[in-house]
């Protein structure tokens, strides 16, 4: 799959025409549509954009990774370039949570001393 098929895949996805996401990423319809056509190659800043508003990893929209969206990857979790398994991400989240009740034990004994 190609660029512009990953973005035209993305942004049909969202149910966004051409020209919705190219007010949401300051560029043309007429921009996207080459994007998609492989007629035209967006700026970095664009590419940003574009991956902001659909959700989509960068990495994904450049053919660089099957993980399509960051919330699928290691990325999520400050661990980029690593995909996770459930049980993994499972894990992370239960051991944030724990964290931050712990932390919100002990900043409260220590509003108690105060």
């Amino acid at each position: 799959m190609t660029f512009s098929t990953r973005l035209r895949k993305a942004r049909l996805n969202r149910k966004l025409t051409q020209e919705q996401l190219g007010k949401m990423v300051n560029v043309t319809k007429v921009s996207i549509s080459g994007y998609e056509n492989g007629n035209r190659t967006p700026d970095l800043e664009t590419l940003q954009n574009i991956a902001n508003v659909l959700d989509i990893s960068l990495d994904w929209l450049l053919c660089r990774s099957e993980v399509q969206s960051v919330k699928e990857s290691g990325a999520e979790y400050g661990i980029p370039g690593e995909d996770l398994s459930e049980d993994e991400k499972e894990y992370l989240k239960q051991s944030l949570e724990d964290f931050r009740k712990l932390k919100a034990k002990i900043l409260a004994e220590r509003d108690k001393q105060e």
